[in-house]
């Protein structure tokens, strides 16, 4: 099993998308383990966002992450950061293709609703921002036989 991080971004909890989101990740089978509301803060948000804070554009990207409230939440499932990318969708609504996330209720490139780890390492990086260990609810639904192959893990 994998996990990664997703955040739902201010645009998705002021739209009400939240529950229509979060059930399309448990719809393909991927596990909620950790799940939280918060504010990013201006220092989050650099933290978050190391690799972008000298560009020209950050300044309208900070401004938006910590313009309202937030879900940050932590999926496991297999093959679980390519999955969650493939379910967003291109990174502008406008290029997402339809039934994606991003395809389905994003028509921005800034306003795409959704964040999710693109790789293992920053994964790793997003969720020790966002969770403490003690935060994460591990478990092994029962309907698991249903969605996946005994020899798959």
């Amino acid at each position: 099993m994998q996990r990664t991080f997703i955040l739902l971004k201010p645009d998705c909890v002021q739209r009400r998308l939240m529950g229509r989101v979060i059930s399309r990740f448990e719809e393909k089978g991927l596990n909620i383990v950790a799940m939280k509301m918060l504010r990013i803060t201006p220092e989050l948000a650099k933290q978050h966002y190391a690799e972008h804070v000298e560009k020209s554009w950050y300044g309208a990207l900070e401004a938006f992450i910590t313009g309202g409230p937030v879900v940050a939440a932590i999926v496991e499932g297999l093959d679980a950061i390519r999955v969650v990318r493939n379910m967003l969708g291109a990174t502008s609504g406008l290029d997402a293709p339809a039934g994606t996330i991003r395809g389905d209720f994003s028509g921005s490139r800034q306003m795409n609703l959704v964040h999710g780890s693109d790789g293992p390492e920053a994964a790793e990086r997003e969720m020790a921002l966002y969770f403490e260990e003690s935060e994460i609810c591990g478990y092994q639904p029962t309907i698991t036989p249903w969605l996946r192959a005994s020899d798959e893990s």
